[in-house]
This record gives structure tokens, sequence and C-alpha cells, in this order.
């Protein structure tokens, strides 16, 4: 999250300096497709992100083998020896233009509790440990800072691991 919504300081996809493309045909914040559809067809894409061990460079690899690129160790001041917290889900900029909430919806820009083929969803969740080896997180916790606009349900089952439901529509008359 961006103290300033993005008007001065923060970056994101590759508007950031620093990220080594490695990959011509994939890149962070592109159009993926095919796109799920409402009550249809849903589509999933695998993202992994790991440090390497011996330059301290940070992969991330699409689909399961695609190497898209890596952040440079350098680039990191607090990610030296490994993250102390990882987070995953959605952002929507909200300036408040005219007082009003976004119409930018989350996701599909259905809440959580409309669940699979409805609301946009993470699963598998996963993180690499010490020792490179994928594990369940552990002390899940989730937030929504305006439930009205947007919120997440958490869950977990044999089938999708740890996994979560979110998104919203924005401005409605349940989020002004």
């Amino acid at each position: 999250m961006q103290s300033d919504s993005y008007q001065a300081t923060g970056c994101y996809n590759l508007l950031c300096a620093g990220f080594v493309q490695m990959n011509s045909r994939i890149a962070i914040g592109a159009a993926i497709s095919p796109v799920s559809s409402f009550s249809s067809n849903q589509y999933d894409i695998t993202i992994l992100i790991w440090k390497d061990p011996k330059l301290g460079n940070w992969w991330m690899s699409f689909g399961e083998d695609t190497l898209v690129g890596y952040w440079p160790a350098e680039l990191f001041t607090h990610l030296t020896d490994h993250a102390t917290m990882v987070e995953w889900g959605g952002e929507v900029v909200n300036t408040r233009t005219n007082g009003l909430h976004t119409a930018t919806q989350m996701g599909s820009g259905r809440f959580a509790e409309d669940g699979f083929g409805q609301a946009s969803y993470f699963r598998n969740i996963e993180v690499v440990d010490s020792d490179n080896s994928l594990s369940a997180p552990q002390d899940v916790q989730t937030l929504a800072e305006n439930p009205n606009c947007y919120d997440i349900q958490s869950s977990y089952n044999s089938d999708w691991g740890q996994h979560f439901y979110y998104g919203g529509p924005g401005r409605s008359p349940k989020c002004p």
C-alpha cells in the first residue's frame, strides 16, 4: 500500500526500476489469456517467487517452468536473508474523486461470499522456506480495508490447500 495512492511515490509492475526481464513473451502487468468467465470456465495461473540462495536475487516464474525475470538482490535492504511476511491479494487505487469511492471493481467485481465461478480467488498458496521447499503458510490472516467495497474470505481444504476468495464492486449503494 502506498501512502499517497501512487501520486508521488511508489510504483508497480514494470514501472518499478530494477526488474530484469528474462522472457520476451511474458511481462509483469501484461494481459494473460484465456480469461475466466462469470459462472463459466475458470482459468488458473501459477506464479512462483523465490530467492536464489547463492546470489540473493528474487526470481519469478510463470506456469510450470517459464522464468519471467528477477529483482536483483541490491534492490532490497530488508530481504537480505529472508522475508518475514508474505502478502497476496488485490489492490485498487481510490483517489476519492468528487468525494466518491472509485467505481473500479476488484477481481470479477463480486464479493468473496459469491464463491467459485463468481468471486476471484487465490488457491494452493504456499511459501518457499529456507530449504527452498514449498510449505503451507502459517498464521494466515485476512484484511479488507473497506469491506463494504471489497472483501475477503480465507479457507483451507485438501483440494485447494490454503485459499481465499476476494473482490468487490467498488462504488455501489453499499460503498458510497
